[in-house]
């Protein structure tokens, strides 16, 4: 267990026991309530008694040289492939309980709460599997270009991962985020951390060829093809439409590579589809075909899932731009602030169609906003980092945050997002997240507006 902080001590999730992890996973409700209040007691009971130690006897830790400082460190052959410290070990993705799953299906969420920068670690990558994951032998992979009649593809081809990486590659940094982040904010379900209600999003470095290099390879018709249909090769048969226009950009790419290596077999090794500013499910993973056709296919993920009912009744379909959108990490719900006086607020801002432009925060519940500062690099369709400072004198108060983006769109509150949407949506939830700091210093999470 890392070491505990004296200002913001860290959500609690990362204090779970083995047994309280096997009860998340069954499902229990209730379970989260009291299990957070407890770990956040105890977490605030520990890191006064740590404070008081320090301040009676002196911080032995400087003036006592350890162990490390007088010894010899193990050798690099030790550890082949670097591991994150034996005492960040509990800083793990996590699985949400009452999520539905069907087998080894399953979703796992990124712990915002706890990363830095904008990049996230491999390891740390959120996960939403449709029929699990796989390690895919990448000497048998192939990948297959053709189209829905002869007409549209001159020059039908099959690639294995071999002729791909010896094509020239380019590397764009680019956030995914899942179509249903945020979707238990809907119903106002309040999840107790930042690490559940926005969880399903990272920001990598991606690796690859740019689709429409291998579409120009193959002799594509690219004025009377209008779509592609991108294919899986795992158990799901996840297949999903993409306006050809995207793809004419060159954004999109086949990729193999994902901060500086191979795909991590969860993230789709050995080869994926990275549609920048859409929804994750457009991401296909474990990519084994791609077909151009004149119009939209209407696969079951797109016809049958991934849709929103709307006030009229009707379905809102092909809803695949990841609008503007940010939510605060710190102080974040399930953390506990320990000391009145200077704090520092830090989220992330992303946008689908464009880069971030502003973001303003504001501690009493919208009433009045101050400008954030933006942490470079600010990146089109990529997380970005924002920072603030604020005095808390103990009083409580509402923390949010709210984006703008280049294209002029601006994050919307509740109520703006349901007058257009109804309240019987899951995905696409773009509001602003609203956290209140209570006087005893916890975080939770509440809906304003």
């Amino acid at each position: 267990m890392a070491m505990l902080n004296r200002f913001i001590q860290r959500a609690p999730e990362n204090f779970l026991s083995a047994r309280q992890i096997n009860d998340v996973k069954a499902g229990r409700r209730g379970f989260l309530a009291s299990a957070f209040a407890s770990a956040a007691a105890a977490a605030v009971a520990g890191a006064q008694a740590q404070t008081q130690a320090s301040a009676a006897v002196g911080d032995t830790n400087i003036l006592d040289l350890p162990a490390h400082t007088k010894g010899l460190g193990q050798p690099v052959a030790s550890r082949p492939y670097g591991q994150p410290s034996e005492f960040e070990k509990n800083l793990q993705r996590r699985e949400s309980p009452g999520l539905t799953r069907v087998g080894a299906a399953s979703v796992s969420f990124a712990p915002l709460q706890s990363l830095f920068g904008i990049i996230t670690p491999s390891g740390l990558h959120f996960e939403r599997h449709h029929q699990g994951w796989w390690d895919i032998d990448p000497s048998k992979h192939r990948l297959m270009i053709n189209g829905s009649d002869d007409s549209l593809i001159k020059r039908p081809m099959v690639f294995d991962m071999d002729d791909l990486m010896r094509l020239p590659s380019v590397s764009r940094m680019s956030f995914i985020e899942c179509g249903a982040n945020t979707a238990m904010e809907w119903n106002n379900t309040a999840v107790p951390t930042v690490q559940y209600t926005h969880g399903m999003i990272s920001c990598s470095e991606f690796t690859g060829v740019p689709l429409i290099t291998l579409l120009e390879m193959c002799g594509a018709d690219l004025k009377r093809g209008k779509f592609i249909l991108a294919e899986g090769a795992d158990g799901s048969g996840m297949t999903r439409t993409i306006p050809l226009s995207l793809i004419q950009s060159g954004e999109v790419l086949v990729a193999y590579g994902q901060n500086g290596e191979m795909l991590r077999p969860e993230n789709g090794y050995p080869l994926r589809l990275v549609v920048p500013g859409i929804q994750g499910v457009s991401w296909v993973k474990y990519l084994r075909r791609i077909e151009v056709g004149d119009m939209p296919y209407g696969t079951k993920d797109e016809t049958l899932h991934y849709v929103d009912l709307m006030p009229d009744g009707t379905h809102r379909q092909y809803s695949s731009v990841q609008e503007v959108k940010s939510v605060i990490t710190s102080p974040s719900g399930g953390q506990v602030v320990l000391q009145k006086g200077f704090h520092s607020i830090t989220g992330l801002a992303w946008s689908g169609r464009s880069k971030i432009k502003k973001v303003d925060v504001s501690i009493d519940g919208g009433r009045n906003w101050q400008a954030a500062r933006l942490e470079g690099p600010v990146l089109s369709k990529c997380l970005s980092r924002f920072n603030a400072d604020f005095v808390w004198d103990g009083k409580p108060i509402i923390l949010q945050s709210r984006a703008l983006d280049d294209s002029g769109h601006i994050q919307p509150t509740y109520q703006a997002l349901r007058a257009v949407r109804g309240g019987r949506s899951i995905y696409h939830n773009n509001a602003i997240q609203s956290w209140l700091l209570s006087e005893n210093g916890e975080v939770k999470n509440v809906q304003v507006g």
